[in-house]
């Protein structure tokens, strides 16, 4: 699940982040879970969004959980480290990429700022394990993940989601991904252009 690049689905995105920051307005702590982030270029875009819309003080309120499962490519050391070829960042708007990057070591790539990697920490997770890695969350992302499971297996990692996030919390998947009949009513969507839902329910 390691193809994604940087500003995929930025405009759900965008919509998630300017619900997410409405709704924690006042909360101590602004939790995320990215889960299936693969090499971390949804997780860091996510986080420039957020970085771009809320002010200082409420961005270091943020900690985005960054999830995937595949050790074998070391999603998680690419996740830390922050290092991406440049060729990557293509479609990345010009004054984000002087605010949010710098040049590495390597040649032809380029490194995630502190600002941004300070508020994200990776773990190595199995969705499919349905033992969620917290709760309260106030978004949870998972995008181009839910195509790959069996239909019964997206329904109850869908009820794991419903559980762990927040009462009013988010759900973003990607444009292509309907949720189930089996879960449609545990969330309600909330802007027509984008697979962006709020939790129903405690």
């Amino acid at each position: 699940m390691a193809f994604t690049f940087f500003m995929r689905d930025q405009p759900t995105l965008e919509h998630a982040a300017d619900h997410v920051i409405r709704y924690a307005s006042g909360r101590s702590r602004i939790k995320i879970w990215d889960a299936g982030c693969a090499l971390g270029q949804e997780t860091y875009t996510l986080t420039m969004i957020f970085a771009e819309k809320m002010n200082p003080f409420g961005f270091k309120n943020l900690s985005i959980f960054a999830t995937d499962y595949d050790s074998a490519n070391h999603f998680g050391d690419v996740v830390t480290a922050a290092i991406y070829p440049a060729e990557e960042l293509q479609r990345t708007p010009i004054d984000l990429l002087g605010k949010y990057f710098e040049r590495a070591d390597k040649p032809g790539h380029l490194r995630v700022v502190d600002l941004l990697r300070n508020r994200v920490s990776f773990q190595y997770h199995d969705l499919l394990s349905l033992k969620p890695i917290g709760f309260d969350y106030c978004l949870i992302v998972c995008m181009n993940v839910l195509l790959h499971f069996q239909p019964e297996q997206r329904v109850e990692v869908l009820r794991m989601f419903h559980q762990v996030l927040a009462p009013g919390g988010y759900l973003a998947t990607e444009k292509t991904q309907k949720l189930p009949p089996e879960v449609a009513h545990l969330f309600t969507q909330v802007v027509p252009d984008a697979q962006l839902f709020k939790k129903v329910g405690e």
